[in-house]
């Protein structure tokens, strides 16, 4: 299938053409049509998929079209970065349309504030917008959106994960009750099913590859202890000229912490949500455009951050949460490429891990430590679920029946792969998955769900 057989307006297609596009990626084949016909959606798919162009496209089309006079569409997307990214989409297709749109999002000084206050009442067509921003500007009373056709929900999972369930409802009784309704995310827990009944009309429902890590990909791990993670990561990165590189650690202050160590010998920015916007948009800048090379970074870049040819990512610290390893890891390896990611496991989050084996459906490799930094913990014994991990044992000594160097070969050499082997105001609940013997299993390849 291509582009052309969407039958979008002419102009709308002149700029797909000018700009490359042919043929669209599965979620894109399967949503635009539904949304081309008017009807509310639920599309679940992936990081990396084109979620964004699935929904852009085809309501572009339908407001070149429109006589109505004033905002047309709202965009609701979880953080700052990903409302940025995805008005800077809808300028690049709409450019041939000549269609206006404006990010609002926080963070900015009070020319800021008028600037995108004035946009809104002079009515731009397309307004993509962070939930708390918005709701400071109804405040005010003289936004309106009577002519919007179109509410679309971006990484709504993560939304509802942040927090903004209620702030959602509140922005819906401003609107229409006479609109189309559409609701991307990542993954689809039941709480966004539940949600989805309050605000969508007799949805469609896309559900593609969810929980699956890109094929591209390939993904190792390292058990260590957490005093020997930094070395591990000075080793990785010196053993490779990599270009860009994403390291996600759990909490801003780990971040902090880790950023301060690598700046003495690699080129290195922190990206946490205590920086400034002008802050976050310069970084983010120097990333895209390869002049910077290394980013130290929370969940807050792991999603909704498209950056081309980002060749590694290294989880610093394992994942809270299944769901955020695939996000994460989805950064790399994206529209089809080749990319490599990295996890340290320490004694504490061997179940966090399992659980992420269990959602992915493979089993990941494991990476002996280099010699220099000594053995990490025995994660295949039973340890009681009341130890403390995460450090060496009392003593220093050295743990007993250290699982032995896999024989098995793998396509990539790990010791190449992964450097000579030799959020943001989060809401979510601990995992407290059962330890099953508290041993990893061998698994073979699981179906999806």
């Amino acid at each position: 299938m291509t582009f052309s057989e969407f039958n979008f307006v002419s102009e709308l297609q002149e700029g797909l053409d000018a700009m490359g596009f042919e043929k669209p990626t599965p979620i894109q084949e399967q949503a635009i049509p539904l949304i081309l016909q008017g009807k509310d959606l639920i599309a679940t798919a992936q990081t990396g998929t084109g979620k964004t162009a699935a929904f852009i496209l085809p309501v572009l089309n339908q407001i070149s079209q429109s006589q109505k006079k004033g905002v047309k569409v709202l965009i609701i997307a979880p953080t700052r970065e990903l409302a940025i990214q995805i008005d800077q989409q809808i300028q690049g297709l709409a450019y041939f349309l000549g269609i206006s749109s404006i990010p609002i999002y926080g963070g900015g000084d009070g020319n800021t504030w008028e600037q995108q206050r004035k946009a809104l009442e002079l009515g731009a067509e397309i307004v993509v917008a962070t939930p708390g921003r918005l709701i400071a500007l109804l405040a005010g009373g003289k936004v309106k959106f009577d002519a919007l056709e179109h509410l679309i929900l971006d990484e709504a999972d993560r939304m509802l994960d942040m927090g903004f369930s209620e702030d959602i409802l509140t922005i819906i009784q401003h609107l229409p009750k006479k609109r189309q309704t559409l609701l991307f995310s990542a993954t689809m827990p039941s709480k966004i099913r539940k949600f989805s009944q309050q605000i969508l009309q007799d949805p469609e429902q896309i559900s593609i590859a969810l929980g699956k890590t890109a094929k591209g990909v390939s993904q190792y791990v390292y058990h260590v202890y957490d005093n020997q993670k930094e070395e591990l990561v000075r080793q990785i990165l010196r053993s490779q000229d990599l270009q860009a590189v994403i390291i996600f650690c759990s909490t801003k202050d780990k971040v902090k912490s880790l950023f301060k160590t690598l700046r003495k010998e690699f080129q290195v920015e922190a990206f946490h949500a205590d920086l400034d916007q002008s802050e976050r948009e310069q970084i983010m800048s120097s990333f895209k455009n390869k002049s910077l090379k290394i980013l130290v970074a929370t969940d807050i870049l792991s999603r909704g951050i498209d950056v081309e040819d980002i060749e590694m990512v290294i989880n610093f610290d394992t994942p809270n949460d299944p769901e955020d390893y695939v996000h994460r890891v989805g950064r790399t390896a994206r529209a089809e490429k080749k990319g490599k990611a990295v996890t340290f496991v320490n004694e504490k989050d061997r179940y966090k891990y399992r659980d992420i084996e269990n959602l992915i459906g493979l089993e990941i490799e494991v990476v002996p430590n280099p010699e220099d930094i000594g053995q990490g913990p025995d994660l295949k014994s039973a340890p009681s679920r009341k130890s403390g991990g995460g450090g060496k044992p009392k003593g220093g000594g050295k743990p007993k029946g250290y699982p032995k160097k896999s024989k098995r070969k793998f396509r990539d050499n790990p010791s190449q792969a992964v450097g000579n082997a030799s959020s943001e105001g989060e809401r979510k609940e601990p995992e407290n998955p059962s330890p099953q013997d508290g041993k990893f299993r061998k698994r073979k390849n699981i179906k999806g769900e």
